[in-house]
């Protein structure tokens, strides 16, 4: 048995065609479609992208105990779950953040795995003095200013296309051999949304004005965007999907020419979507945890295309992905040395129960905590002080950082102990209120924004843009969140403390 997992990053669902009329036909993902299951109703747990990876690789939520943060010395991995029952794994990637403070841990747990350079900060090329950069909108880093020489002018070298090629011709190498797990991890379409000019032909972009690649993190009226640039900077991200597509095909043609559909599992997915304007605001993170970030596509084919064409409207997280491949290898829950929350797809795609969670919990650690139940996306604020929050870590990293004294302004305060409930590996508590505000700022963790202070209600049979706020309409639709809320805390061991903040205590 073979598996496949491609995880691209940054990609909003409601730009492709296959969630929404509206959206982009890609030949390729179609290609997948139509011998595949479509889920309708998937979610990311933790945001943004670390937080995700922690999710998937090892079936629980990240972000009701920590922030954007490394593989835990007490986490037991996807990887090496699947190498302990004989299952070989291999990860292709130009997700540079795994080279960082902070994304300690994730590749080494494969049994290979292959790094492309280049990608945004990547320090893959040596700088000293800072090159010119021409007037633009958004952002430009210097590093990246200067990676892009490495590849600007031939699309075969851009990192992502490079990273799926890799992975094709692994693939290929290895198509006759069994029991493996072949990750592939492109860091397209995240931004910058760089691509060969021949792209931004096929999506009709006829933009002159300023050079924009890079969205800051702001909302659009910050930004001082024109509506020409906002238009721009849409097809951009639609040329970077196309593009991606377009090298994805490459991994299917290795699989029809050795008709590896049969016995091969192929899972299609993201780490998280992205907002290009909807709501007011660019990028991620510093704004509620609408649908165009948390609601994501999820694409599996099962061998001999068991459930092609079928979709399912059931509720599925991306914590799912480590219990469905290990049934699909065979592989017991008895396995497992730590508590997953996560459910397999199987039974799901093969109609034996009709759903596998009455509802999801998402968002960023130390923000609203969010709940779906499939009708209704419910953000809950926290208590005005926002307290209590602990973060708790073995390996003290953040992102590009060590929380150390230019982190942290109270080490009395820090507590080491067996704090978590579901492993007895004893592990630094740490109050959030001590943690310095000088990592990015959208990601504070006890100061709230004017939103994070608002309760809020979305009907998505009715509202699925999340526009119309009905929190006070009907104080029963309330009641019964909350409570299944409260309920779904508890069943992820979330620390007593999640509760308290919330005011369930």
């Amino acid at each position: 048995m073979r598996s496949v997992l491609f995880l691209s990053d940054t990609v909003n669902r409601r730009f492709l065609q296959i969630y929404n009329e509206s959206g982009m036909f890609l030949p390729n993902l179609d290609r997948l479609v139509r011998r595949s299951v479509t889920f309708c109703n998937h979610f990311t747990g933790s945001a943004p992208c670390m937080p995700a990876r922690r999710d998937i690789m090892t079936g629980r939520l990240n972000f009701l105990e920590r922030n954007w943060g490394p593989i835990e010395a007490f986490d037991q991995t996807l990887p090496q779950i699947l190498r302990d029952n004989g299952v070989c794994s291999h990860m292709v990637t130009d997700h540079y953040h795994y080279l960082e403070i902070g994304g300690e841990n994730y590749c080494q747990m494969f049994d290979s795995w292959e790094m492309v350079r280049g990608q945004e900060w990547d320090p893959v090329v040596s700088r000293i003095q800072n090159k010119e950069i021409p007037c633009h909108y958004g952002k430009i880093v210097p590093q990246y200013w200067y990676n892009r020489d490495l590849f600007k002018d031939d699309e075969k070298k851009f990192p992502s296309p490079t990273t799926i090629e890799k992975a094709a011709c692994w693939l290929e190498e290895n198509h006759d051999q069994d029991d493996f797990l072949l990750w592939v991890e492109p860091f397209d379409p995240h931004e910058p949304f760089e691509v060969p000019e021949e792209y931004l032909k096929k999506v009709g972009d006829t933009y002159e004005g300023k050079l924009y690649l890079w969205p800051e993190y702001k909302k659009v009226e910050d930004a001082e965007l024109t509506e020409e640039a906002l238009q721009h900077i849409r097809r951009r991200y639609l040329a970077l999907l196309l593009m991606t597509d377009e090298w994805l095909g490459h991994i299917f043609d290795v699989m029809d020419a050795h008709d590896m559909w049969k016995d091969t599992l192929f899972i299609f997915t993201t780490d998280h979507g992205y907002m290009l304007g909807e709501h007011g605001y660019m990028a991620k993170n510093y704004m509620p945890a609408y649908n165009e970030v948390f609601h994501i596509p999820l694409i599996v084919h099962l061998p001999g295309d068991e459930g092609a064409g079928k979709r399912i409207d059931a509720i599925t997280q991306n914590i799912d992905i480590l219990p469905t491949l290990m049934e699909f290898y065979q592989i017991p829950a008895c396995a497992c040395r730590n508590k997953i929350h996560g459910k397999s797809w199987m039974p799901l795609i093969r109609e034996e129960v009709d759903k596998l969670r009455e509802c999801a919990l998402y968002g960023y650690y130390g923000k609203q905590i969010n709940l779906t139940d499939g009708r209704y996306t419910y953000f809950k604020a926290p208590n005005e002080e926002n307290r209590p929050l602990y973060l708790y870590t073995s390996v003290p990293t953040d992102i590009r950082a060590y929380f150390d004294a230019d982190r942290l302004n109270d080490f009395s305060r820090i507590e080491a102990g067996a704090f978590l409930s579901w492993t007895e590996y004893p592990v630094y508590r740490i109050p959030a209120d001590i943690i310095n505000d000088n990592n990015d700022a959208t990601l504070r963790f006890i100061y709230l924004q004017d939103w994070e202070k608002e309760n809020q209600i979305y009907d998505l049979q009715t509202d699925y843009e999340q526009k119309s706020n009905i929190y006070d309409d009907d104080p029963e639709i309330t009641r019964r969140l909350d409570k299944m809320m409260e309920r779904a805390l508890r069943e992820h061991d979330a620390p007593e403390e999640q509760l308290i903040r919330l005011r369930f205590q």
